[in-house]
C-alpha cells in the first residue's frame, strides 16, 4: 500500500501591500491604527496627552499589531497630543494675562513692598507659557525642568526668587473659569 504525501501548502510571506517587504500584517495593521488612534482621541478629549507622549502611547500599542500599527498608532497618538498642546496654548490670552497680573502682583503674598511689575512680569509669562508647554504634567513633576531652564535665560534671578510668581501665572493658567 503506498501512501500518497501531500505537498503543504506554501506559508505565506504576508507581502506588505505597497513594499512587498515580508511580514506585512493587515489585520493588525488595523488595530494598531485604532488603538493608536483610540489613545491620541482620548488623550485629545482630556487634553492630558503630550505629543510625544501620546506618540509613545500609540507607537506602544501599535506595536502588539506588528510594525506597521507602531507607526500609525504613533502618527495618530502624536497629531492628538500635539492638537491638545495647540489647544491649550492657543486658549491663553498673552494680552489679558499680563493685563491681570500687572493689577493682581501686589497682593501676592510673595509681593515685596516698591518692587515693580516688571521685576514680576519674566516669571508670570514663564509661567503662563510653561503651563502651555507642559499642560499634561503637574507644577512639581516639571519644577526641576522650569527652574534649569529659568537660569539658563535669567542667569541674574534665582530660581527662589521666580518661583511663586511662575507658579501663580501656572496655577492660573489651570483655572480658565477665573480668566
Amino acid at each position: 500500500m503506498t501512501t500518497k504525501t501531500q505537498n503543504p501548502k506554501p506559508k505565506s510571506d504576508n507581502p506588505d501591500p505597497i513594499t512587498g517587504e515580508p511580514g506585512a500584517h493587515p489585520v493588525g495593521t488595523g488595530v494598531g491604527a485604532a488603538v493608536g488612534a483610540g489613545v491620541g482621541g482620548a488623550a485629545l478629549g482630556a487634553g492630558a496627552a503630550a505629543a510625544a507622549g501620546a506618540m509613545a502611547a500609540g507607537a506602544t500599542m501599535g506595536s502588539v499589531a506588528g510594525p506597521l500599527g507602531t507607526v500609525v498608532g504613533a502618527v495618530a497618538g502624536g497629531v492628538a497630543g500635539a492638537m491638545a498642546g495647540k489647544s491649550i496654548a492657543e486658549s491663553i490670552d498673552p494680552t489679558a494675562e499680563d493685563a491681570y497680573w500687572r493689577k493682581e502682583h501686589r497682593n501676592r503674598p510673595y509681593y515685596q513692598q516698591g518692587t515693580q511689575y516688571e521685576e514680576y512680569q519674566p516669571a508670570y509669562k514663564y509661567g503662563w507659557e510653561s503651563r502651555a508647554k507642559y499642560h499634561d504634567r503637574s507644577f512639581d513633576e516639571v519644577e526641576p525642568n522650569l527652574e534649569r531652564d529659568w537660569l539658563r535665560t535669567n542667569p541674574g534671578v534665582q530660581w527662589s526668587k521666580a518661583k511663586h510668581p511662575v507658579r501663580d501665572a501656572w496655577d492660573r493658567i489651570d483655572r480658565p473659569q477665573n480668566r
